[in-house]
């Protein structure tokens, strides 16, 4: 009899401009994106002070977006830091994004910092490394393809014992893979066109007066379908890894049952 996999955890770091909550929070953004049904899911909001659970019980952990910044050093993500420094040490598999990227890039001893290129808004183009070639999420991807930004920080130095996957305008590291089980993207996944133009529309004043055109970034905005591909990947790899280990444990206790009875 198959046994149940454990869901993934979401952990929120923020919630989505204004405009558009009306769309629900980055939780459920990202849960529709990684193709999970509801109980296959469980959101934290690190934010908002919601605790963080023991990760035993989860397949896998997405850290979402969020308007704070790693280099504040606030309590509530050097919190979290510290948990997905042990979640990560542990084996359990991590995917973060943009804030979430970096915060995990912090936490396994990377370095974030201001992007070189200043505030990063719309639908960029991501390159490949060579070592993405043989990474089980990037490897399926073609040399360059789409994705949704938006950013003012951005991971200056990998973490010890990772690769950089993907690089991107001024970000030499848009996305790493630390070890086997731990990914990191600067870029959104989740984001539709739609969130991306909402972004734009949310941020048009602050844009203007950076000196960048809203309309002209709102109008090159495109779908970036390979972008968001990986987070079924991640969920489908993590969901596959509890499964396995599951499994295992239970042909374990059969073993000792079987030996002791």
């Amino acid at each position: 009899m198959p046994h149940a996999i454990p869901p993934l955890l979401i952990i929120d770091a923020g919630q989505p401009v204004a405009p558009l909550r009306r769309h629900g929070d980055f939780a459920h953004w990202i849960r529709v994106a990684a193709g999970l049904g509801r109980r296959e899911a469980v959101a934290v909001n690190v934010e908002a002070g919601d605790a963080l659970p023991a990760c035993a019980g989860f397949s896998g952990v997405i850290v979402s977006g969020s308007a704070a910044m790693v280099t504040e050093r606030l309590d509530w993500s050097e919190h979290a830091a510290a948990w997905l420094r042990d979640a990560a040490q542990a084996g359990l598999p991590l995917f973060g994004i943009c804030y979430g990227h970096q915060l995990i890039a912090h936490a396994l001893g990377g370095t974030v910092g201001d992007s070189p290129g200043g505030r990063t808004m719309g639908t960029v183009e991501v390159a490949c490394t060579t070592a993405a070639h043989e990474d089980p999420l990037f490897a399926a991807l073609p040399a360059r393809f789409a994705a949704q930004v938006t950013h003012l920080q951005s991971v200056l130095r990998a973490p010890p014992d990772a690769v950089v996957l993907a690089t991107a305008g001024h970000d030499p590291c848009h996305a790493f893979r630390w070890r086997d089980r731990v990914w990191g993207v600067q870029f959104h996944p989740e984001f539709s066109a739609l969130h991306m133009r909402g972004y734009i529309r949310a941020r048009a004043d602050l844009l203007r007066r950076e000196g960048a055109d809203p309309e002209r970034l709102a109008a090159a905005v495109r779908a970036a379908p390979q972008a968001r591909r990986l987070l079924r990947r991640f969920a489908r790899r993590a969901r596959t890894l509890a499964t396995i280990l599951t499994d295992r444990g239970h042909d374990d206790d059969g073993s000792k049952e079987g030996v002791g009875g």
